[in-house]
C-alpha cells in the first residue's frame, strides 16, 4: 500500500502511542490488537509521523478501522492527507464502498468524514466503552466510490 508521506516504519508500539493520546472518546487498542490487525490479510495501513488510518479490504468494500493524528498535530492536514490517499488507493483497486463507526458524541470526526464524501448510514447502540466505563452509541458512515466508467 502507498504512504501518503514518504514511508517509515512505524511501530505497533507507536501507533499505540497516538492513539492513546487521541482516542480521549474511547478507549484505544492495545499494542498486541495492533500488531494482530496490522499482520491480517487484506490490511491497509498509511502512516505519516504523527498520524495514522487502518483498514481493511474485504471483496469490493473497504472498512475503515481506525484513524489518529496527535493531538498535538490534529487541525495541520495529515488525516485529510491519510484519507485522500486511502480514496485514491481503493478507487484504483476497484473498491466500490468505503465504511466505517465513529463515535456518536464525536462531533468532530463526523464533520471530517462527512467533508470527505461519507454520509451516515445507521446506528449501533452501547458500541464503544468509553475510559470512564460508560458506553457510545457508533453512528455508521459510508462512501460510495464514484469511477470514471460510471461518470456520464
Amino acid at each position: 500500500m502507498t504512504h501518503p508521506m514518504p514511508p517509515a516504519t512505524m511501530s505497533p508500539a507507536t501507533v499505540a502511542q497516538i492513539m492513546a493520546r487521541a482516542y480521549t472518546h474511547q478507549s484505544p487498542w492495545s499494542e498486541k490488537a495492533i500488531a494482530d490487525t496490522l499482520a491480517q490479510s487484506g490490511c491497509i495501513f498509511l502512516h505519516a509521523p504523527l498520524g495514522f488510518l487502518i483498514a481493511r479490504q474485504i471483496l469490493d468494500e473497504a472498512e475503515i478501522l481506525a484513524v489518529a493524528v496527535d493531538p498535538d498535530a490534529q487541525r495541520s492536514g495529515i488525516a485529510t492527507r491519510l484519507i485522500t490517499a486511502f480514496h485514491d488507493a481503493h478507487e484504483k483497486q476497484g473498491i466500490a464502498t468505503a465504511f466505517l463507526e465513529v463515535a456518536a458524541r464525536n462531533t468532530a470526526a463526523r464533520a471530517f468524514y462527512k467533508a470527505h464524501g461519507y454520509t451516515e448510514s445507521g446506528l449501533r447502540k452501547r458500541y464503544y466503552r468509553r475510559p470512564d466505563g460508560n458506553f457510545d452509541d457508533a453512528v455508521l458512515m459510508a462512501r460510495a466510490t464514484i469511477r470514471p466508467e460510471s461518470v456520464t
